[in-house]
């Protein structure tokens, strides 16, 4: 990243109590913390859902990527909404058909399986990221 360029923000999922939102988020940690915390940065997206206006003002004046754990999309219709540029759609269920070995279980802590989902997640965004953020949407099979 330039050092003119703003971070890549990240918006996972909220769904709470859910398995795959609990691998969404686990996937935005691994990317803003261990694999790119240089180059992006975590946005939860209930200060979305609230309209808080400093994450708004944030996604409008940058590039997103986002995850969500269900066909809702409540992440990458709240970017939208919000004036925001998608670079990356990730479905985790989408990516989980792709990785049936990969069974997620467990919501407070995620099982194995459910870690190295969200690590493939992860993966995924950061080729994405390093690609410099090229649109797509991860989980169809003309894209992953």
């Amino acid at each position: 990243m330039n050092s003119h360029e703003e971070p890549i923000i990240v918006v996972p999922c909220s769904g709470i109590g859910k398995t795959f939102g609990s691998v969404s988020r686990e996937a935005a940690y691994e990317v803003c913390d261990e694999l790119r915390p240089d180059t992006t940065r975590l946005l939860a997206l209930s200060k979305l859902v609230l309209g808080e206006e400093e994450a708004r003002e944030r996604v409008r004046s940058g590039r997103t990527v986002t995850i969500d754990g269900c066909k809702l999309m409540c992440a990458a219709k709240l970017v939208a909404q919000s004036g925001g540029t998608v670079v990356r759609e990730v479905a985790v269920l989408d990516v989980y058909r792709q990785h049936k070995d990969l069974k997620p279980d467990g919501i407070a802590e995620l099982n194995d399986a459910g870690k190295q989902l969200a690590r493939v997640i992860a993966g995924e965004i950061v080729k994405t990221i390093d690609g410099a953020g090229a649109s797509s949407t991860l989980g169809e099979d003309n894209h992953a």
